[in-house]
C-alpha cells in the first residue's frame, strides 16, 4: 500500500500532466526566463542552491540537448532476481552503456513505481530499480524473527551498497523518491566510493520521528505503535487499506491529476503488498520513529546532490523542503508545480530530463576516472 511515507503517516500520490512552457527562474536572485527554454540542460547553469521552478510540456521528451525520437524502440526491460544474505531481491534493469544509475523507490511502493522512467532513461544509461527488502517482490522476512533493527535505512542503505557492488559493478548515481531519499543519503555517507550523485524527489521530512514531537506527546505515539505492532488493531487496519478501493483513494489524496491514478497504478502497489510477511513490514515501518533525518545526512554526504520537489505534495509540505536547499551538498532545489508526491510517476516529462542533466553534468567517463569500488 502506497502509505504517506515520509512522515510515516498514512495517505498517498498525485499525478500532474503540465501543459506550461518551460519556465525557469532563480527564487534567490528573482529572475525569470521570459521565453521558453528548448532543453532541461540549461538547469546546469543556475548557481547552487539556488531555487528553479521547472515545467515542460507533456508532450517532449529530451536527452541532453537531443529531442528523443519518440518512434524508436524502447528498451527492454527485464525482472531479475539477486541473492542477498540467502533473501531473494527483485529488481528491474535495462539500459547496456553509459553510466549506472539505480532507482529507490518509497514506502509500500517497489520498482514498478518507476515504469514511466526505466524505458526512456535506459535509452543512454544502465538503469536498475530495486525492491528494497520487505517491499515489492523482494523477501519480507518476519521483523520478530530478524530483530526490530532490521527494516531501518542502515539494513536498506547496506543493501542499496551491496547491490552496487555486486550486480552493478560500478559506481553509480542514485535517483530516490520519498523515504528513498533518506536510504540513497544513508549510502551515499557510508561509502561514499560508490555514490556518483544523488537527485531525490520529495525526500520524507519523517515528521513522525520521535525528535520533531513534542515531549507530551510522545507517550501518546509510542503507546499507538504499540497497539498496531502486537495487537490484532494494525491486521485489521491493514486489510482495510489493502484493497483497490483503499489503495485507489489513498492515490487520489496525493496525485494532483488523479487521472493518472490508473488501474495499472493501483494494482502494481496492491499486489506485492498481499504477498506474505507484507502486512508486518509495513506495521514496522509505521512504528519506526528512530534513525536518521535528512538533515542529519546531507552535511554528511560527500557527492553533488539536486533536490526536485512536487509542490502540491499533502505530505511532505514543500514550505519545509525548501530548507534543505541551503545544504552545501545540495547544488539546485527545483520545483515541480502542480506536482504531488511521486513526481517520477506523476511527471515523468520533467523528471527525465532532470535525471539526464543531472547524471550529464557530473558524469566522469571511465577513460577520465576510475570506476573501482
Amino acid at each position: 500500500m502506497l502509505m504517506a511515507t515520509g512522515s510515516n503517516s498514512l495517505t498517498t500520490l498525485p499525478l500532474s500532466r503540465l501543459e506550461f512552457p518551460l519556465a525557469l527562474f532563480s527564487a534567490r536572485r528573482t529572475k525569470l526566463s521570459a521565453s521558453p527554454l528548448p532543453s532541461i540542460s540549461n538547469l546546469s547553469r543556475f548557481r547552487p542552491n539556488g531555487f528553479i521552478v521547472c515545467s515542460l510540456s507533456s508532450d517532449h521528451s529530451t536527452t541532453g540537448d537531443q529531442i528523443l525520437d519518440k518512434s524508436s524502440p524502447k528498451p527492454h526491460v527485464q525482472s531479475c532476481t539477486w541473492n542477498w544474505r540467502g533473501y531473494s531481491i527483485r529488481y528491474q534493469c535495462s539500459g547496456s552503456c553509459g553510466p549506472a544509475l539505480v532507482l529507490v523507490h518509497g514506502f509500500g511502493a517497489n520498482s514498478s513505481h518507476w515504469r514511466k522512467n526505466i524505458p526512456v532513461l535506459a535509452k543512454s544509461h544502465r538503469v536498475y530499480a530495486i525492491d528494497l527488502i520487505g517491499y515489492g517482490y523482494s523477501d519480507k522476512p518476519n521483523p520478530r524473527e530478524v530483530g526490530d533493527s532490521f527494516y531501518t535505512f542502515e539494513t536498506w542503505a547496506s543493501q542499496l551498497n551491496d547491490f552496487c557492488s555486486s550486480v552493478v559493478k560500478d559506481k553509480a548515481f542514485f535517483i530516490c523518491n520519498s523515504i528513498g531519499g533518506l536510504v540513497g543519503l544513508q549510502a551515499a555517507v557510508t561509502k561514499p566510493q560508490i555514490c556518483r550523485g544523488i537527485l531525490l524527489l520529495n525526500i520524507s521530512l519523517r515528521m513522525l520521528h520521535i525528535t520533531k514531537q513534542p515531549w507530551f506527546g510522545r507517550p501518546f505515539i509510542t503507546s499507538f505503535q504499540s497497539l498496531l505492532r502486537n495487537t490484532a488493531v494494525g491486521k485489521l487496519f491493514f486489510r482495510s487499506v489493502a484493497t483497490p478501493e483503499s489503495v485507489r483513494s489513498i492515490l487520489c489524496q496525493c496525485y494532483h491529476d488523479t487521472s493518472q491514478v490508473t488501474e495499472e497504478l493501483v494494482q502494481s502497489i496492491l499486489h506485492p503488498g498481499l504477498e506474505p510477511g507484507a502486512v508486518d513490514v509495513f506495521l514496522e515501518f509505521i512504528c519506526y520513529s528512530g534513525g536518521p533525518l535528512p538533515e542529519e545526512l546531507l552535511p554528511r554526504v560527500k557527492c553533488p546532490v539536486l533536490i526536485a520537489w512536487g509542490d502540491k505534495d499533502p505530505w511532505e509540505r514543500i514550505e519545509l523542503g525548501r530548507a534543505y536547499g541551503n545544504f552545501d551538498s545540495v547544488e539546485d532545489f527545483i520545483i515541480l508545480p502542480d506536482v504531488g508526491h511521486c513526481p517520477q510517476d506523476e511527471a515523468p516529462h520533467l523528471v527525465n530530463p532532470l535525471v539526464e542533466s543531472f547524471v550529464a553534468r557530473h558524469y566522469k567517463s571511465p577513460a577520465s576516472a576510475s570506476t573501482t569500488i
